[in-house]
């Protein structure tokens, strides 16, 4: 890799990513159109004369094979990562995830581009039979729009490498925890906890088992991966990666370390069920051992995510009144 493009750079994860590609001496064009991304994220990227930030939008299929110009590998994050609230604007997903997905393929392969590294999601599992999930596991029925799309935009990937001879990383994530977070249940129960100590309305019954990765470890996982060119040896040029932790936590474990964090006991108001809202698994854990296979490892614990997550929002406060 010698200069890169980054969609999403203003991001969570995407930002991190510049920081530590910057820090690896790789030259990167970042493209934002700011609809979620954060200004703060990139400054000190700005600062680097390897970095170049580009705003626009995806769906802008001239400007973004303009900018794209002069790249050898695409790191595809940009996306509408809203899965709760995804059945509002069902036509969000489609074109954000989807056929967003569509055009950084075609401008890759209008400035002969070959290279891809794409975010996509634990979510394509949906209520997934087979526990912890490994990457060869049926698709069931598609339980959220986020998911779906995210599906669409792997088998694109999949096909162009297959039809153009692209090489393609496809990495399936569960939530990300760390330094930059801005949505998530972290997010949601400190904002709770900041404006009402006493109590804490939790959806679903806390009964929720999930998966989490540090966002560093998450960073690393991409860039262990990419460097191995694994892709390039693989029958059909794409390789498939879950990315997580090994272990899985209860939301009430989750709400215990942060209000211990916190030292608050505040009443805890569940809303019912087995589930937060359309398209919330109930049990997310991804089999790790192909990743872990090629030398990787997570650094942190579940826990020590949480609460890097929380100490980094108590540090700024104004990610909240930007989200």
């Amino acid at each position: 890799m010698r200069t890169v493009f980054v969609t999403g750079a203003a991001g969570f994860i995407a930002s991190n990513l510049v920081d530590r590609l910057l820090a690896d001496d790789i030259a990167v064009v970042g493209w934002d159109n700011f609809s979620t991304g954060q200004r703060p994220f990139v400054a000190g990227a700005l600062a680097h004369p390897r970095f170049r930030l580009v705003e626009g939008d995806n769906l802008d299929l001239p400007a973004l094979t303009k900018a794209m110009a002069g790249c050898d590998t695409v790191f595809h994050l940009a996306a509408n990562a809203d899965v709760r609230f995804g059945t509002d604007h069902p036509e969000k997903d489609l074109r954000q995830n989807t056929i967003a997905t569509f055009n950084v393929l075609e401008a890759m392969r209008a400035n002969g581009i070959r290279r891809i590294a794409f975010s996509s999601t634990g979510s394509v599992y949906g209520e997934a039979k087979v526990i912890p999930t490994p990457e060869n596991a049926a698709f069931p029925v598609q339980t959220s729009l986020y998911g779906a799309s995210k599906v669409a935009g792997e088998g694109m990937i999949q096909a162009y490498c297959e039809g153009f001879g692209f090489e393609g990383y496809i990495f399936r994530f569960v939530s990300i925890l760390g330094e930059r977070y801005t949505h998530g249940h972290v997010f949601d129960f400190y904002r709770q906890l900041v404006e009402h100590p006493d109590h804490l309305r939790v959806l679903g019954d806390g009964s929720q088992r999930k998966s989490y990765l540090y966002v560093q470890d998450c960073v690393s996982a991409i860039l262990h991966v990419m460097r191995a060119q694994l892709a390039a040896k693989a029958p059909h040029r794409v390789e498939i990666f879950n990315l997580g932790a090994p272990e899985y936590c209860q939301v009430r474990d989750s709400i215990h370390w942060i209000c211990e964090a916190l030292a608050l006991k505040p009443r805890l108001d569940f809303t019912g069920g087995d589930r937060g809202w359309i398209g919330d698994n109930p049990f997310i854990y991804l089999d790790t051992a192909k990743v872990q296979a090629t030398g990787w490892k997570a650094q942190l614990t579940i826990r020590e995510g949480i609460l890097r997550t929380l100490r980094w929002l108590q540090a700024n406060p104004w990610v909240y009144e930007q989200r």
